[in-house]
């Protein structure tokens, strides 16, 4: 006999109703027993099968339950393979949210909110080969980071983590989440990188040992539309040869201002110098989530990025749309 359902929603995602069938007498019910206490009495009698008809109680009857629907998922959530993609776009983490900072706080609270929805994070190349090395359930996300700012990756004088800066902040989160790991991807520049030249090959070396990725943002973040095509070709190809030297693996260009050059067909491969350079996606500088790698419709190169900010067109714009089942995010199996 089916007795009662629960929408749960929140951390394991929309609301979906869970229904619970129960050999209870419908008499005990219509004479007042609350469904709880004639399970109690039965538990006496069976008293093997007692938590188990409890846990089921609290789904069917309207006791609050948070637990997910199967213990091996991360949410609630069906699959959905050709879903949306969240790849955020961060600048300067500091003290207050303004334009192209987002405040330190504020970075925690983005985390929390996308481990609580259920996303976990991955790379732009995860993305782009639509392998996600995440749990069941789980929504992807793409952190990424632009310009390689000492905001985003500093150490103190003793030789740690500053704390303060996206690095740090994302390192102590990930402390009590370990299922949320510092794997995000950096446009980097050569400005240390991080703001430090004494610095910067460390900082590189110890993202790529954590699973980052580091990707091209030209050489001088310069407004690709105001140069001709071997200036254009200039740029991208001494970036791509820049970061090999590093030890990344640069497979894509995060467009500076989100401009494109006049000639947009050297973003998909072009020879400098006598080699061949080929860039396989290219990130835009806001807007939307993404679609799916996987989606026929998707461009790789011209790719959306979301705004790490609390703009109603940003992060937290869209993780309400997610959660009022306005956007559907790509879940794993």
């Amino acid at each position: 006999m089916y007795l009662g359902t629960e929408a749960v929603s929140g951390r394991f995602g929309a609301g979906r109703d869970r229904r619970v069938s129960c050999p209870v007498r419908s008499s005990n019910i219509l004479f007042g027993e609350h469904p709880l206490t004639v399970l109690s009495s039965l538990s006496r009698v069976v008293p093997v099968l007692s938590l188990s008809l409890l846990a089921a109680a609290t789904v069917s009857w309207g006791v609050p339950s948070y637990a997910p629907a199967r213990p091996d998922r991360v949410t609630d959530r069906k699959a959905n393979p050709n879903g949306r993609v969240m790849i955020v776009m961060y600048h300067s983490i500091g003290p207050v949210d303004k334009y192209m900072f987002r405040s330190k706080e504020g970075f925690r609270n983005d985390l929390k909110r996308l481990y609580d929805m259920g996303y976990r994070p991955v790379t732009f190349s995860d993305y782009l080969d639509g392998k996600f090395d995440i749990p069941s359930g789980a929504s992807p996300v793409v952190i990424t980071f632009d310009d390689s700012r000492e905001s985003q990756f500093s150490y103190r004088k003793d030789g740690s983590v500053d704390p303060d800066c996206a690095v740090g902040v994302w390192q102590e989160f990930a402390k009590s989440h370990p299922d949320f790991p510092v794997k995000g991807t950096f446009f980097i520049l050569p400005n240390g990188p991080f703001g430090s030249n004494k610095t910067g090959k460390q900082k590189v070396k110890a993202l790529l040992s954590w699973g980052c990725e580091l990707a091209s943002h030209t050489m001088s973040h310069t407004f690709l539309d105001r140069l001709d095509d071997a200036e254009v070709k200039s740029e991208l190809a001494r970036s791509m040869d820049w970061l090999k030297g590093l030890g990344a693996k640069p497979r894509v260009l995060a467009l500076p201002y989100g401009v494109a050059p006049k000639n947009p067909a050297l973003l998909r491969g072009f020879k400098w110098k006598g080699k061949t350079y080929r860039y396989q996606a290219v990130a835009l500088a806001g807007s939307s989530p993404a679609r799916a790698s996987t989606d026929p419709k998707a461009n790789p190169y011209a790719v959306p990025r979301v705004e790490g900010s609390q703009a109603e067109g940003g992060l937290r714009g869209w993780l309400d749309k997610v959660a009022k089942g306005k956007s559907a995010p790509l879940v794993v199996p």
